[in-house]
């Protein structure tokens, strides 16, 4: 069943990019030597990174890379959509963190077998690659396990599959269950 609020991922254009080949040559050979995202499955941190982005940029001397126009992120079952995505690198090279914005920029990742895919979305997603947590901001929206949740600010745990939610302004958090698929008739009453 598709989801009406995670839109199916557009093609890019076949426009020329307009990247240096030496900047070209280090952003690839930076994002294939980075484990991206270590806190996902374990299968996932042992696969290649692929990016795909109109326009890249990086800075040596802020460590900071700069990708816009529907930019693709895919490691292993981790999947990231966005308008922009900026990285932060450590001087090792290693990411700190990656922030992505977009209309919206949404997330997706095969959390396990039994859980199956957990699916995100907000205007403004924050990966910490130290703590594993992903925040996702605006219009925030996560779908995990048959149970959604909504908020102004949605926080995600790679690692565990923990989910806190937040409200803002005149808004509630609103989550969403799945019946249970047991026999017996427990609930709230």
């Amino acid at each position: 069943m598709k989801s009406k609020f995670l839109p199916t991922l557009r093609l890019l254009s076949t426009r020329s990019i307009q990247v240096s080949p030496r900047l070209r040559t280090l952003s690839v050979m930076m994002l294939l030597a980075l484990p991206l995202y270590s806190h996902a499955l374990p299968s996932d941190a042992n696969q290649q990174i692929k990016l795909l982005a109109d326009k890249a940029t990086y800075s040596e001397r802020t460590g900071v890379t700069s990708y816009s126009g529907g930019v693709v992120i895919t490691q292993g079952t981790f999947k990231m959509t966005a308008d922009n995505i900026t990285v932060n690198l450590s001087q090792g090279r290693s990411i700190n963190s990656a922030v992505a914005t977009g209309r919206p920029a949404t997330m997706q990742q095969v959390v396990t077998q039994e859980k199956g895919v957990a699916k995100g979305q907000a205007n403004k997603i924050d990966y910490n690659a130290i703590t594993g947590i992903i925040t996702l901001t605006g219009n925030a929206k996560l779908v995990q396990n048959g149970a959604s949740f909504a908020g102004n600010v949605i926080r995600y745990s790679l690692k565990a599959g923990d989910v806190e939610a937040t409200a803002g302004g005149n808004q509630r958090v609103e989550l969403v269950f799945p019946p249970s698929n047991s026999n017996s008739q427990s609930g709230v009453r």
